[in-house]
């Protein structure tokens, strides 16, 4: 589910930087192509539009993350469950380890 989100998460990301570069800046930009083609087509409010589109997909991306992160806890919590487990794993490990060790020391001394 988590990579279904950052999939998404990409693709509003693309969207965005294409809808900020078409908007007009202070110097003009691609939108001013755009708006006076516009008007003739009877579409006179196309700067409104991509700054509404914007703000939207902005929201859009920001519940992305955080439903992302809210998903992903649950694999962080089995990330810290498993390493636990090895940890322990490795304790015992080394427990038997050094007793294995310490009884091959005594039946060394003992012959």
């Amino acid at each position: 589910m988590q990579t279904v989100f950052i999939i998404l998460i990409i693709i509003s990301a693309i969207l965005l930087i294409l809808l900020v570069l078409v908007q007009n800046s202070k110097g003009g930009g691609l939108a001013q192509g755009f708006s006076s083609g516009n008007t003739v087509l009877g579409a006179p409010k196309t700067t409104d539009f991509l700054e509404k589109a914007t703000w939207s997909l902005v929201g859009f991306m920001a519940l992305l993350c955080i439903l992302a992160v809210g998903f992903g806890k649950g694999s962080v919590d089995k990330s810290v469950k498993n390493a636990a487990a090895i940890e322990t794993e490795m304790t015992n490990a080394i427990e038997e380890a050094t007793q294995s060790a310490t009884s091959a020391d005594f039946s060394e001394e003992a012959e």
